[in-house]
């Protein structure tokens, strides 16, 4: 069957790189939102600790294999334990049968 898999990742820079963390991370974010099959990769600062950023990501299931194997990924993870105060945390998982966002009824705009 068809799915998206879903990922939201926190991530907390250490100190001397929460200014220039989105620049540290431009190519690896720049090259993953060109891979076929890539839905969304997003970051936000979590409001209530801006020293924590938060990605979201999307891939078409059949993607997430070639998104871990490629190169800039195998360069992030290189990367990312030089930057980061702690290990990430994370959540992964399938959504079968979606393939891309739906519309929020209950918050509907007429």
């Amino acid at each position: 069957m068809v799915g998206v898999i879903l990922i939201n990742v926190k991530f907390k820079p250490l100190p001397e790189y929460v200014a220039t963390f989105r620049e540290q991370v431009a190519e690896f974010t720049d090259k993953t939102r060109a891979e076929e099959g890539n839905i969304f990769f997003d970051w936000s600062v979590n409001t209530d600790n801006p020293n924590e950023f938060i990605l979201l990501e999307a891939f078409q299931d059949d993607a997430a294999e070639a998104h871990v194997n490629s190169e800039h990924f195998k360069a992030a993870c290189e990367m990312f334990p030089k930057i980061l105060s702690e290990t990430p945390e994370i959540i992964n998982t399938l959504i079968e049968g979606k393939t891309e966002w739906d519309r929020m009824a209950e918050f509907a705009v007429k």
